[in-house]
C-alpha cells in the first residue's frame, strides 16, 4: 500500500488528536514527564546538564524515529507518521511558549 504526503500527514494528525491522545494522555504533559525521567537519569552521566524540555523529548523522538527508519529490511510508514507527529508536538509546545 502506497500512501501520499497528504495521506501521511493525515494520518499523523489523527494518531496525534485521537488515538495517541486517549492511549498516552496530553502530549505536552507526556513529553514533559518523560523529560523529567530523562533528567534524572542523564545527571549522574552528563554533569552539568542543561534540563531536558518537553520540546526536547519530542524532537529526540523524531531523531529515534530516524534511526529506526533506517534499521532491518521492510520499510515501515509509521516511522515516518510518527515524525511528522512528533514534529507537530514540538511546534505546538515551543509556539504556545510550554517549553
Amino acid at each position: 500500500m502506497s500512501l501520499s504526503k497528504e495521506e501521511i500527514l493525515a494520518k499523523a494528525n489523527e494518531l496525534i488528536s485521537k488515538d495517541r491522545n486517549e492511549t498516552h494522555g496530553d502530549a505536552f504533559k507526556n513529553h514533559a514527564e518523560i523529560a523529567e525521567f530523562w533528567n534524572i537519569f542523564l545527571d549522574s552521566k552528563l554533569r552539568p546538564m542543561a534540563n531536558i524540555t518537553a520540546q526536547d523529548v519530542a524532537i529526540m523522538m523524531i531523531l529515534l524515529k530516524v534511526s529506526r527508519s533506517t534499521q532491518g529490511e521492510k520499510f515501515n510508514i509509521d516511522n515516518f507518521i510518527d515524525m511528522v507527529g512528533y514534529a507537530a508536538i514540538a511546534g505546538e509546545i515551543g509556539d504556545a511558549g510550554l517549553i
